[in-house]
């Protein structure tokens, strides 16, 4: 962590975590998932001074939550977008796209202003909001962002919430 000077005193441990849990919660590392929160403290070591700049860059070593989804995991979402291909959900900071082939083959693409995915006897419809629960079935992980592709095509998968109904 780097910090400016102006931050030294009394207080620079609390400006250390404070700082910390500012600029790393909520992001995403490909190796460990998304930071959710940070839950404790291990160790800040002595602080190095930075030529030039007056910072100070003291190493850290913390414990946090994260949320790193994995193939064959199960989990709910909402979908946030429908089209014809199939449909993206979002299951927290990870959004998931459903082609129209892991979809159930009784469900059929509807277009016109509120576009849907909708079962023959229109029992069941899947559209924006909707939650849903699904399989991850494939992930790629980059450096600041994971991707994940899903499946409702398994037994328990589909619908579980549907938004007109409400």
């Amino acid at each position: 962590m780097q910090l400016h000077p102006r931050y030294f005193g009394r207080n620079l441990r609390d400006n250390l975590v404070s700082k910390l849990m500012k600029d790393v919660e909520g992001t995403c590392s490909g190796r460990h998932g998304f930071v959710v929160a940070v839950t404790g403290i291990e160790n800040i070591g002595k602080g190095l001074i930075r030529d030039g700049t007056g910072f100070v860059t003291f190493p850290v070593k913390y414990q946090c939550v994260v949320f790193r989804p994995f193939k064959g995991e199960i989990l709910e979402a909402v979908v946030t977008m429908v089209n014809k291909m199939g449909f993206f959900a979002e299951a927290g900071p990870v959004q998931i796209f459903v082609s129209n082939h892991l979809i159930p083959d009784d469900m059929e693409f509807q277009s016109g202003d509120m576009p849907n995915y909708t079962t023959s006897d229109g029992s069941v419809k899947i559209q924006k909001d909707s939650e849903v629960r699904l399989k991850i079935i494939g992930t790629r992980v980059d450096a600041t962002e994971i991707f994940c592709i899903g499946t409702i095509k398994d037994d328990f998968l589909g619908v579980i919430n549907d938004p007109t109904t409400v």
